[in-house]
């Protein structure tokens, strides 16, 4: 079993946060030269072209069937939907504000906790899932009143992968992260390659085939290289250190996104904007601090039970 080393987790979290907007950020470049579909079967492919290596050397579990390959393959379909939506907002959004509006995800967590998996939440917490959504109402209102519905683009993303962790739940216990990530990888081609010939042969926009340029090409491994490494680095975080701690790191993302959206597009978000997002994560700050308080009173509790 892996020693809790917290400050190292701590750091692989912070490496994610930096690493993952990085990644958006390229995207949001590539977005308007390549198709959506051959974004993704790209990044995809990069993805099992690097991990299924790592796989083989550190001979880990990859073999799946039963129930467990029928959720990888849902988790696959889910993972593509939810990286699409965002490269897609990014389209139209500033790298600041689609980020900040995605995380409305703990939020639709806990609602989805309390609703499909029955679990406790407080009317504490209620409140605070409320607040958050309000926050997170003023980042979208700038941009919707500028662009329209595709302002909704990352409440999709946050829907989608709150379904995608929940799902990844009840699967983690049986399978390797890193194996997963290298199945769904080949996978996620398996899924994607079909749909983009079929795609460019009907003429459909998203999933037409085009030659990349030099430059392009370079991004867009990029992209792959990217959107891996940070899956790693949050990964190995979680072996170090609880997800309790590194819960509140993930919120540096936002200011990171900011400073890649100000230095790349010199976009930064407005004040009403920057007031949800101070409110977002304020709400969601006080998420983690409350289940924080539960667990550990869960742990006292049973502690103190006779055995």
């Amino acid at each position: 079993m892996t020693q809790d080393r917290p400050v190292l987790g701590i750091l692989l979290m912070v490496g994610f946060c930096i690493v993952a907007p990085l990644g958006d950020a390229v995207a949001k470049i590539l977005g308007d030269r390549v198709p959506l579909g051959q974004l993704l079967l790209i990044r995809f492919a990069v993805q099992a072209v690097v991990l299924i290596p790592l796989v083989i050397l550190t001979r880990r579990a990859w073999k799946m069937r039963g129930r467990v390959l029928a959720l990888a393959s849902l988790r696959t379909v889910l993972h593509i939907i939810g990286i699409g939506a965002m490269f897609t907002a990014l389209q139209y959004l500033p790298l600041a504000d689609a980020i900040a509006i995605a995380f409305v995800m703990p939020f639709i967590m806990l609602i989805l906790g309390r609703y499909i998996l029955d679990e406790e939440v407080g009317h504490r917490r209620l409140i605070a899932c409320i607040v958050g959504f309000i926050g997170t109402l003023l980042v979208i209102q700038p941009s919707f009143a500028e662009v329209g519905w595709p302002a909704l683009w990352p409440v999709v993303v946050a829907v989608n992968f709150s379904f995608f962790i929940l799902t990844t739940r009840q699967i983690a216990k049986d399978t390797d992260p890193i194996g997963l990530q290298a199945v769904s990888g080949v996978m996620a081609c398996i899924l994607l390659a079909p749909a983009l010939l079929v795609g460019d042969v009907f003429g459909f926009a998203p999933l037409t085939l085009i030659t990349p340029g030099q430059i392009d090409w370079s991004l867009l491994i990029a992209i792959g290289l990217l959107g891996t490494t940070a899956h790693l680095l949050m990964t190995w975080s979680l072996r170090y250190a609880p997800s309790a701690t590194l819960a509140p790191m993930q919120y540096i993302e936002i200011p990171v996104a900011t400073l890649f959206g100000w230095l790349i597009f010199r976009d930064l978000p407005n004040q009403i904007a920057t007031i949800g997002i101070l409110i977002t994560v304020a709400a969601g700050l006080y998420i983690i601090m409350r289940e924080q308080i539960a667990a550990r009173a869960l742990a006292r509790s049973a502690a103190a039970a006779p055995q």
